[in-house]
């Protein structure tokens, strides 16, 4: 039998997992919606990986990355739960080591890494205005009627971009009807708006921070080649798009999942097994913390959110 580790990155907007093997190359890989619900996302891709993984490999690592990190990693019993900023460099300096800078911008938040000799020395994320992701995206072509995935032609046909204030998704929505009413074609207006995307990521993260090469761009709005181009064209380089860009985070935590070695081997069996996340306010003191907890077949396997090292038990009273 041959070992394999599983890395999963849960997203706002999408779910991602690979499984890569002792050599960190990756043995599949697979990507779906989270529409909102990551236990259900995550069941649902662990059943897709059960039904592609070679009869040979047997799981020994699991990591979980991503907004909804903890709670999946309770879920799977994962040996390794990171945050993003660490699971995508040491994705990306996987297959780059000589990477200096990362630029990343994802369904509904972005961020910029920089990183000297293979170490994170600063980072920056956005997670407050949902302008310039792939979800603003994907809303600005279902308002001009075209597929996302043809977005970035439309851009790099155009010659003649329009100037979009995308600095606030409001702004930009209005802006943008307000051109196409001026008679703008579809390609300038969209090639405005990769443009102005491109803009508004470096004026709101790169502030203080030197860009150096190598430069890696990924997430999903890295597959959008006009968004690579206004890259290219404002920081007068070339960015790198690996062509597994949006699953950086994952095979990220893959690599530290099998780093920290265990002698567990995961069976994966999930699918019938009921999990349930409750919240409620604690009162117990001025801090008023909105507790989690997580069950696993009725029973709290954990509880977070306390801010003063209260626990909780099953009863959801208070323990000192």
């Amino acid at each position: 039998m041959k070992n394999c580790y599983l890395g999963i990155d849960i997203g706002s907007i999408s779910t991602k997992a690979v499984i890569i093997d002792d050599e960190n190359k990756i043995i599949l890989s697979t990507y779906i919606w989270t529409e909102g619900n990551p236990i259900s996302s995550t069941k649902n891709l662990i059943k897709k990986i059960k039904g592609k993984l070679p009869n040979q490999y047997i799981i020994k690592g699991i990591g979980t990355t991503g907004s909804a990190r903890k709670l999946i990693g309770l879920m799977l019993d994962a040996n390794v739960i990171k945050n993003e900023i660490t699971a995508h460099a040491i994705g990306t300096l996987s297959i780059y080591p000589d990477t200096k800078t990362i630029l990343e911008i994802g369904g509904q938040d972005s961020k910029i890494i920089i990183i000297n000799n293979e170490v994170i020395t600063d980072y920056s994320m956005n997670t407050l205005c949902a302008a310039g992701t792939g979800a603003f995206l994907s809303s600005q072509a279902e308002r001009l009627k075209i597929n996302i995935e043809d977005f970035g032609k439309y851009a790099i046909s155009s010659n003649n971009p329009v100037k979009i204030a995308a600095r606030c998704t409001v702004f930009a929505e209005s802006d943008l009807i307000h051109k196409a009413q001026m008679g703008y074609n579809k390609e300038d207006i969209i090639a405005g708006l990769c443009k102005s995307i491109v803009l508004n990521y470096l004026n709101n993260l790169s502030k203080g921070k030197k860009i150096e090469q190598r430069i890696v761009f990924q997430g999903g709005v890295s597959k959008n080649i006009g968004v690579i181009k206004y890259f290219n064209e404002i920081l007068k380089t070339q960015v790198t798009v690996d062509e597994n860009s949006h699953l950086m985070g994952a095979l990220g935590i893959a690599i530290l999942a099998k780093q920290n070695k265990t002698n567990k081997i995961y069976n994966l069996d999930l699918l019938n097994v009921k999990f349930e996340t409750k919240g409620f306010e604690c009162n117990k003191c001025s801090n008023n913390c909105e507790i989690i907890k997580i069950y696993k077949e009725n029973k709290l396997i954990d509880a977070w959110g306390s801010r003063c090292g209260r626990t909780f038990n099953d009863e959801n009273n208070v323990k000192s």
